[in-house]
């Protein structure tokens, strides 16, 4: 059999990282209300709804900060009613399906989805059965290129056919795949919890790869994240382009998926 070289997970992030993860995402709250200011040029909304979906064992609150964010831009942006985020289930997909249903009923429009790590994954599986409903994909801090390069990955119960993620190389596969719409992933290279290769999509038409440095567990208040979400979704629909970071953002955007290196154990 050939050798895939997307089957080798790259693993979690450095533990060391891991470490600091509470403590440079209170910098990144605080560097928040500092840098307000730099989202007073952002792009206003044109009303259309957006559905903000919650990472791994995360509360609805913790999306309240950019769904308020959003909501001052002139979106109706909406949360998932999923609670506590508890992991993949048929309850989880139900929930998620029925809020979709009712926004985009609601509208009469097409919804956009952003997705916070696990909630990502749940905005893309979400796009890929109804292309039809979602106007654009944003995750942030998403491991959709490896499920397992993660250190959430261990506590997440799912074992596809008995086997751990790493080697349940069918769902790894079935994750990867590109998305029928216009999709941005936001990464982190200083991610503590998922492994910023794990995030990559790979090159393709309305794909884009948008890189800040924070946190992950900062990703949902952090400024310069707000920027991108913002910019992203005031494109008008069918006129998608890459993002254009302006200056002084520092956030660069990257079209290619590096090849993994090293495996799980």
């Amino acid at each position: 059999m050939v050798h895939d070289p997307h089957w080798d997970s790259v693993g979690p992030p450095p533990i060391a990282l891991f470490a600091q993860e509470q403590v440079r995402a209170l910098g990144n709250f605080v560097n928040f209300r500092a840098r307000r200011r730099l989202m007073r040029d952002v792009p206003r909304g044109d009303g259309h709804p957006v559905l903000v979906l919650p990472g791994f064992l995360a509360p609805e609150f913790s999306t309240a900060p950019l769904r308020s964010f959003l909501k001052e831009l002139c979106y109706d942006a909406r949360g998932s009613h999923l609670g506590v985020n508890l992991g993949p289930s048929q309850r989880v997909n139900e929930t998620i399906q029925s809020r979709l249903d009712h926004v985009y009923e609601r509208h009469g429009r097409k919804v956009s989805l952003v997705g916070w790590s696990l909630g990502g994954i749940y905005a893309r599986e979400l796009a890929r059965t109804q292309p039809e409903r979602i106007r654009m994909v944003i995750t942030m801090g998403t491991p959709f290129a490896d499920i397992s390069a993660t250190h959430a990955a261990r506590f997440i119960p799912l074992r596809p056919d008995g086997k751990p993620l790493h080697a349940a190389h069918d769902l790894r596969a079935a994750l990867r795949r590109p998305l029928p719409v216009p999709t941005t992933s936001i990464y982190s290279k200083t991610d503590g919890i998922v492994h910023w290769q794990g995030c990559l999509l790979d090159d393709g038409p309305e794909h884009e790869n948008v890189e800040v440095h924070c946190s992950h567990t900062g990703m949902g208040f952090h400024a310069e994240v707000f920027r991108i979400v913002a910019d992203r979704l005031a494109l008008p629909e069918a006129e998608w382009k890459p993002f254009g970071s302006p200056e002084p953002s520092g956030a660069k955007r990257s079209t290619r998926r590096p090849q993994s290196s090293g495996s799980a154990s």
